[in-house]
């Protein structure tokens, strides 16, 4: 399998959470084929672990929905279809509406604190841009919108949405060749930034449900339709 050979050796004796962590990564980054069997033994010899851990690395991914088991096949990498990407972008759009909320009646200090992490994100994601680093630009649009509802500072919320952003790394990877917006990619991020700051809960939560479906259309329109 070609695309383990990104994974490299773990210090020690690998935990079954940090070979996911590994794996997970490497899945957004797109190491692996949508629908491609993830062979366990492999990885095993990869990793230089046993094909215990890597078992139930896989398990807990599985779990996350990112890999799929079938009955005396294996395990595959998910294949999102659009269904699967509405679905995703949805489940996004009521966590970050939620976590705006939150954020916002926290108080002014938890606002500043998130304002200015995002900003730096912003920052970054423009220098991507103007290099055409597709692949720096899918991590840190994930990055903003992971440190925008980590900045409610819910617990739960949080969780729920690190399974959702490793899923939407999976469909924003998918965009390298099609997307037509990439210039107004650091704008839109922008806005919900200067609306956070601003306090204004509802042009917020209006401009992430614009935000996300749009993404959805990106994601879902055939390529020779686009404009």
């Amino acid at each position: 399998m070609a695309a383990s050979e990104g994974l490299l050796a773990l210090e020690g004796r690998p935990t079954a959470q940090l070979i996911a962590d590994q794996l997970r990564e490497q899945i957004v980054q797109g190491a692996f084929r949508p629908g491609e069997q993830i062979n366990e033994s492999v990885l095993a010899s990869q990793l230089d672990t046993s094909r215990g851990s890597v078992r139930e690395a896989l398990q807990r991914l599985c779990q996350e929905g990112i890999l799929v088991r079938r009955h005396n096949k294996g395990v595959f990498l998910l294949e999102l279809t659009s269904h699967d990407i509405r679905e995703i972008y949805a489940a996004r759009q009521a966590v970050e509406s939620t976590a705006a909320a939150v954020l916002l009646d926290a108080g002014q200090d938890q606002v500043k604190d998130t304002c200015r992490e995002l900003q730096a994100i912003v920052t970054d994601m423009a220098k991507q841009v103007a290099v055409s680093d597709w692949q720096a630009i899918a991590r840190l649009d994930m990055e903003f919108h992971t440190s925008f509802v980590a900045g409610a500072g819910n617990t739960r919320l949080i969780r729920i949405y690190e399974t959702l952003a490793a899923e939407s790394r999976m469909c924003i990877l998918n965009l390298a060749v099609a997307y037509p917006r990439m210039d107004v990619l650091v704008q839109e991020h922008q806005m919900l930034l200067d609306l956070l700051e601003s306090g204004n809960k509802e042009g917020l939560d209006k401009a992430i449900k614009r935000h996300l479906e749009t993404a959805v259309e990106d994601l879902t329109t055939p390529r020779q339709d686009k404009p």
